[in-house]
């Protein structure tokens, strides 16, 4: 039986011991990041900042949360939290208490069906604390030749209701060749995270047409895409 996400309301929010391993945590995966991958941030159209941010990013490796939040400062890390499925990280406790309690991941059910799995509810919720997310828009890794899967439209109503946030396209390069699904160790190959431009929804744009240009601009930040169409 899955293990059911947890929400860090006021009621129920973690103790100073987890929040210590929690950074604790951060700090180790992001050294272990850099280590294996020799990560570094492009800032293509955007730079660091404290400003509340969505970063949406491609999906093909469950490492990918771990490259991109190692870009990111101390400061900002521990405050950018990313949505991973329930179905996946809360099928046992182990993972359920590595995802939440050691990486501050927030879990969303993708099949829900009760009020309170609602995923943008929760995605809010982590908003209005004033934290930052990180989120998959293709809502599952990409295991196809096709570079980005079409997005759900998550990322549309996530920027209706909070329009000040900004939305901060991410593409993560290598990272499924540096840990390939079902692979448990790291395989030492260089990494980028490569931060693009703000987008943000357009005056009477509607869902799909923002979810194209979102894709678009995601997808303008693959090196491989800018080889192809030089050729």
């Amino acid at each position: 039986m899955a293990v059911q996400g947890r929400l860090e309301t006021p009621g129920n929010a973690k103790p100073k011991g987890g929040r210590l391993l929690g950074a604790i945590a951060s700090a180790a995966l992001a050294m272990l990041a850099r280590a294996v991958t020799g990560v570094r941030p492009i800032w293509s159209g955007s730079g660091p900042t404290e400003r509340q941010r969505i970063y949406f990013a491609n999906h093909a490796s469950h490492g990918d949360f771990i490259l991109l939040s190692a870009c990111l400062s101390a400061s900002e890390r521990a405050r950018t939290r990313a949505v991973a499925a329930a179905d996946y990280w809360g099928k046992t406790r182990l993972r359920c208490f590595i995802a939440e309690d050691m990486l501050g991941s927030v879990l969303v059910h993708r099949a829900w069906t009760e009020p309170a799995q609602n995923p943008i509810a929760i995605m809010l919720d982590v908003l209005d604390k004033g934290d930052s997310l990180i989120i998959f828009p293709e809502g599952t890794r990409n295991m196809t030749d096709e570079p980005l899967l079409r997005f759900r439209s998550g990322l549309y109503n996530l920027s209706i209701a909070r329009p000040d946030v900004e939305l901060v396209p991410c593409w993560i390069e290598n990272m499924s060749r540096v840990l390939p699904k079902g692979q448990f160790l790291p395989v030492p190959l260089l990494c980028r995270v490569i931060f693009g431009a703000p987008i943000a929804v357009a005056e009477n744009e509607d869902r799909r047409d923002f979810l194209s240009r979102a894709h678009a601009a995601l997808l303008a930040l693959d090196p491989s895409t800018s080889r192809r169409s030089s050729r």
